[in-house]
């Protein structure tokens, strides 16, 4: 199944409890081979993706940057990091660095990135299904399902295979 990106988040709302529920139970007492398995999940999922056909994540959320991020990017860019933080970024809440504004400002009109070599490290570890101790994140998950159709089929399949 391959939910489109339009009924994505009325399905990801439909799923919201069952799924919380399962990662209460999953962060109470996850399986000895939860990280093998998230990797294999994630590994399929992926081989029959295409990001670029989506971009969601780019055109409705933004990355955090670290401070190694905007180095490497406003050295890229040719810009002072100063220059960089005023151009692109703004501080949150949180007092981290996000976008200023999403659609991502460096997101082509044919879903490629313009940084994509330099891209943050949030980005190049989106959508963070393959990460170890994949338990402790799924706060992240959770938030990830409505903006990525790959999360909610790596989900779906992940209660299928590991039922809790």
């Amino acid at each position: 199944m391959n939910p489109q990106i339009n009924i994505l988040q009325k399905l990801a709302k439909d799923k919201q409890v069952e799924n919380k529920k399962y990662f209460d139970k999953l962060k109470k007492k996850a399986p000895k081979n939860l990280d093998y398995v998230m990797q294999d999940l994630h590994d399929a999922e992926f081989r029959k993706t295409d990001c670029l056909e989506c971009a969601n994540c780019c055109k409705t959320t933004g990355p955090l940057f670290t401070s190694a991020d905007i180095e490497r990017i406003s050295k890229h860019l040719r810009l002072k990091p100063q220059q960089f933080i005023e151009q692109y970024l703004r501080v949150d809440e949180d007092n981290d660095y996000v976008l200023q504004t999403v659609p991502c400002a460096f997101l082509d009109t044919d879903n490629t990135c313009f940084i994509y070599d330099v891209r943050p490290k949030a980005c190049r570890e989106f959508p963070h299904t393959d990460r170890k101790k994949f338990q402790q994140i799924t706060n992240i998950t959770l938030k990830n399902i409505p903006i990525c159709p790959a999360v909610y089929n790596i989900v779906e399949e992940m209660k299928k295979k590991l039922p809790l």
